[in-house]
């Protein structure tokens, strides 16, 4: 049975506060993380070295009781160092060993490190949630949540991600330079003795969390909105603002507006809400499109990002 609205939002906001002790000044992201595991979705989180990337994802593995599994993704890494591979045993007959993949949160750490046949190994995976061994299909565990984290200084030896594969996360977060007072506490952190993680919620209670989330009530003038808006990330559209022409080749697709909604509605339960309110959805929507809009060279040669773009549709579209 659905949990009650009191005791959904307890839940979620009570893992946002376990991790929250761990990650210190960055609430939003970790928000937005977990929105993305209730969301059912995939989470690429970009940050320089050292920002607390593995720490936080293998936290919150460790928060809900969950298998975690780690890809350190390197030049030569093979499609079954992730998947698995059939292997012939003692008996003469191949049998099927699974890769780290079949864990219910993988962390593929610099995954623009890996190549682009084994990035694609983790297509399939992430949705359908299944891997193809020869002619046998075996099926991921429940819940299955891959994080992907890249590092956005260094470019020698790296593969961007193509844009199909970037499309597969319904969500991309950046972690920003911490202040001086969050690198205060982050020091005082690790020279305490109690930095264990209090283990309180059950998959179960995520289960629960992800049915509760799938019905949470959204105003059809919100829909509407967001319809405008991945519209009007085109260049070739009538309502594009200025930013969108001048900068952009290409814009969203229609799942941009399927994660954004389902990526909102997460959003609010961990928010405590019980209905989607529009700053959830104006979150949603940077974290939702910032992957997805595809800049000119000229654009990014002079520093624009996605996420001025988006604010500027916001400004053209708002969401109110």
């Amino acid at each position: 049975m659905p949990l009650p609205p009191s005791q959904t939002s307890a839940v979620s906001q009570q893992l946002c506060d376990h991790l929250c002790r761990h990650h210190l000044g960055d609430r939003h992201n970790v928000e937005l993380l977990i929105a993305g595991l209730i969301a059912g979705g995939h989470v690429l989180i970009e940050g320089a070295p050292g920002l607390g990337k593995t720490r936080l994802v293998r936290n919150l593995a460790k928060s809900l009781q969950l298998d975690f599994g780690r890809v350190q993704c390197t030049p030569d890494l093979m499609p079954t160092d992730i998947t698995g591979a059939d292997i012939l045993d003692s008996s003469g007959n191949f049998k099927f060993v699974p890769g780290p993949i079949f864990k219910q949160v993988v962390l593929a750490d610099e995954i623009n490190r890996a190549t682009p046949r084994s990035q694609s190994a983790l297509l399939e995976a992430m949705e359908e949630q299944q891997v193809s061994s020869g002619s046998t299909t075996h099926q991921l565990p429940e819940p299955f949540f891959i994080v992907a984290t890249q590092n956005p200084i260094e470019l020698e030896g790296t593969y961007p991600l193509p844009e199909a594969q970037l499309d597969r996360f319904l969500f991309k977060l950046e972690l920003a330079r911490p202040s001086v007072a969050t690198i205060t506490q982050i020091l005082n952190l690790e020279q305490s003795s109690s930095s264990e993680i209090d283990v309180t919620i059950t998959v179960e209670d995520l289960a629960k969390l992800q049915v509760v989330a799938k019905e949470m009530p959204i105003a059809d003038g919100m829909t509407e909105k967001v319809a405008e808006i991945i519209c009007a990330s085109h260049p070739d559209d009538p309502n594009a603002v200025g930013e969108v022409r001048d900068n952009l080749r290409c814009g969203a697709s229609p799942r941009a507006g399927l994660a954004a909604l389902a990526g909102a509605r997460a959003l609010a339960l961990v928010r405590g809400r019980a209905h989607v309110a529009p700053q959830d959805l104006k979150d949603a929507l940077v974290a939702a499109l910032r992957h997805r809009l595809i800049l000119r060279y000229e654009a990014s040669a002079i520093g624009i990002n996605s996420d001025q773009i988006v604010s500027a549709m916001l400004n053209s579209i708002p969401i109110e």
